[in-house]
């Protein structure tokens, strides 16, 4: 039997036909508007029946017994488990107050409904510290599109003719979009590629500018810079649509290609050729990933690269970057719950958690804050769902000093991650085939397609619905979550796009809450307080933030330990997310391993010889944080200089966590993220063990 659904192996939410023979998944594959021989196969959906069925799933709660031998897990049963938790959810609201329990949640389980459930919860009990991960993936971007023109923008590649990648590789996280590319270059688009690293998509580029890691904002400034002082930009567009241009003119003066272009790496000819192809070639669409995300300057770049876009008037074209046309939907979270004179822990980032109606809080740094330093106040019970904060968050010795302060915590996960070892309480999740849930894709912008379980719950595992449901009538609120399956909530969720669960099953292709619509702005204008795009914004000035991208002519180095590092220092990269895995999962999945069964530091031919370092030679890197051990493979694709690290192993062995370098001290002022994205750190061989 074939049934359709939605795959969150990774963020990209592809359609798939899944295979099931006798209440079993067998087969999964992608769907796509490509021919069978020319779509990309994943890796993960291939070995999708070997990820479901892992010896090493989770099948029963956990709760761990302290002996004195050490800590051992036992099973025991969803009751057992459930009322211990609400048990202390209650001992914790009594003894430090509700904000003393935080709920933070990675990416796994999706960002749509199931982040709606958690927040519901924690409002309706009190506590206003539901934290995402967004200040180092997304979100942090996301806020410098709403600032820029009020909305984040969708790129439209298959029908441009010129593209910008920006720090994304595609062919890796976002299939579909990578297929879009290919078909757009086979009709003759042009491709230009940034990226510190030489990716599949910059082999292909018809402009590769391998940018120093960490000054993509200095980048973008010197493109737009070029396209101002040579009137390449849509006049009538920035004219009747903008304001603040003459602002944004004056800033970029101080970032032309011939003034930065030796400190970022590049040849000024080249950026100027960059920016002239983008200007002129139209519709274009830029393309920019997590590339941009984990550095000290996430929001001022990003704002920057926004700038782009609506200088050159691609906002909302065909071909171009769609403003989303969001499906209405009820804004389920119950934020009007919370006692006012409760502040958040992450409130030294007012802008960021408060840009956007249901994004909430994302400035994930100011939890291990508040449970190491008890600033603003202490966190004494956390649940970590879909996360593994041990392995992912930057400067993960100080992450674990955090989790073992902690009075009590709960894992959600489907397997006994590097974080959930650090738990009370191990609750066992499904995998994304096993569950019914609406994805935050297919809720900001139409069609709304449906994630539909295919499959029962292996073992006693349970839907992360299902899981928080239980937990909240636990502690009370049977009134606040009344659905008793997964469709019930999201039919109330989507009431005012008329759409339902059983509609959206009959239309596996998704369903459109309203008619496709480009230069929506001509009618509307743009979410923002002017209604305009902001190329200079009020309210950053109003917040003693920078109101125009770096327009204080700002040259720092924005790249962790540049003040401590000497000669012999290179600049670290995180390495790119294979297709084979998503951060730290599936590391324990056979037939991934056999493709890629280690990471590797990639270091350049030269600096590999000036160091006397071979292929498969033993590493030690290490910054003032910690260090790692992983061996050498010599490769072009990185600049000289820079070192690439194998990202996510740190799930396998803590001596290849990359985080055990990374640095949590300096923040982008706006929304808190640090740099694990770019660091120096030391190099040398390990002779012997």
């Amino acid at each position: 039997m074939k049934m359709d659904t939605i795959c969150r192996l990774c963020s990209a939410c592809c359609p798939v036909e899944v295979v099931i023979e006798e209440g079993k998944l067998v087969g999964a594959e992608r769907k796509s508007f490509l021919p069978s021989a020319k779509a990309l196969k994943c890796p993960k959906l291939k070995a999708a029946s070997e990820i479901v069925y892992s010896p090493a799933r989770l099948k029963k709660p956990l709760v761990k017994k302290k002996q004195i031998s050490g800590n051992d897990f036992a099973e025991t049963s969803w009751n057992e488990a459930l009322d211990l938790i609400a048990e202390k959810f209650r001992h914790c609201k009594k003894s430090y107050g509700p904000e003393s329990v935080c709920w933070l949640r990675g990416m796994a389980a999706d960002w749509g409904a199931q982040w709606d459930y958690a927040n519901r919860l924690m409002n309706a009990f009190g506590s206003p510290n539901t934290i995402g991960n967004g200040s180092v993936c997304h979100v942090a971007r996301e806020m410098a599109h709403v600032y820029t023109y009020g909305a984040m923008t969708l790129p439209q590649p298959k029908n441009a003719r010129c593209i910008v990648v920006w720090g994304k590789n595609d062919r890796n996280t976002c299939p579909p979009a990578c297929e879009a590319i290919l078909y757009a270059k086979e009709q003759g688009a042009k491709l230009i590629v940034i990226d510190p690293i030489r990716t599949p998509l910059a082999a292909m580029a018809d402009i590769w500018l391998q940018i120093k890691p960490g000054h993509d904002g200095q980048l973008a400034m010197a493109m737009i810079q070029e396209i101002i002082s040579n009137d390449l930009y849509d006049t009538g567009f920035v004219e009747n649509f903008s304001l603040g241009v003459e602002d944004l003119k004056e800033a970029a003066k101080a970032y032309s290609a011939e003034k930065i272009a030796e400190r970022i790496w590049l040849n000024p000819d080249r950026i100027k050729a960059a920016a002239r192809l983008y200007a002129t070639t139209r519709p274009a669409c830029i393309i920019e990933g997590n590339g941009l995300d984990m550095q000290l300057q996430t929001f001022q770049a990003t704002r920057a690269v926004c700038m782009l876009r609506a200088l050159t008037g691609n906002l909302d074209k065909d071909g171009g970057d769609f403003i989303p046309q969001p499906v209405p939907v009820k804004n389920i979270q119950l934020k009007e719950r919370l006692p006012r004179n409760i502040r958040p822990i992450t409130c030294d980032y007012p802008l960021f958690n408060e840009f956007h109606d249901n994004w909430g809080l994302h400035a994930q740094s100011c939890l291990v804050d508040a449970i190491l330093d008890e600033k603003p106040y202490p966190i004494k019970m956390l649940i970590v769902q879909s996360g593994n904060p041990v392995v992912t968050m930057t400067d993960s010795n100080r992450v674990k000093k955090s989790l073992e302060k902690l009075e009590f915590m709960v894992v959600i996960d489907p397997f006994l991650t590097q974080t959930a070892r650090f738990a009370d309480v191990v609750l066992p999740a499904t995998g994304c085939f096993e569950k019914t849930q609406l994805n935050r894709a297919y809720m900001r912008n139409s069609p709304v397609m449906l994630q539909n379980q295919v499959i029962d719950w292996v073992g006693h595992s349970w839907p992360d619905w299902k899981i928080t449901f239980e937990l909240a009538r636990r502690l009370g609120l049977d009134q606040e979550f009344p659905w008793q399956t997964a469709e019930e909530a999201i039919d109330y969720q989507l009431e005012p796009s008329g759409i339902t669960c059983a509609m959206l099953r009959k239309n596996p292709a998704g369903i459109r809450a309203e008619a496709l619509k480009y230069e929506k702005y001509h009618k509307q204008g743009f979410a923002t307080p002017s209604g305009k795009v902001e190329f200079f914004s009020e309210r950053l000035q109003k917040n003693s933030q920078l109101a125009v991208p770096y327009m204080d002519g700002s040259n720092e180095n924005p790249i962790s330990f540049a003040g401590q590092s000497d000669e012999e220092a290179m600049i670290g990269t995180s390495g790119e997310r294979t297709n084979r895995f998503t951060h730290s999962q599936f590391h324990n999945i056979p037939s991934l391993l056999r493709r890629e069964p280690e990471g590797f530091v990639d270091i350049h031919p030269d600096d590999a010889k000036q160091r006397k370092i071979f292929n498969g030679d033993l590493l030690k890197l290490e910054t003032p944080r910690g260090h790692i051990r992983m061996k050498a493979r010599i490769s072009d694709v990185v600049h000289p200089g820079a070192i690439q690290i194998a990202w996510g192993w740190g799930e396998v062995d803590p001596d290849f966590n990359l985080n055990n370098l990374t640095d949590d001290d300096r923040r982008d002022p706006v929304t808190a993220t640090p740099s694990n994205r770019s660091f120096m750190c030391k190099i040398e061989k390990v002779f012997g063990d």
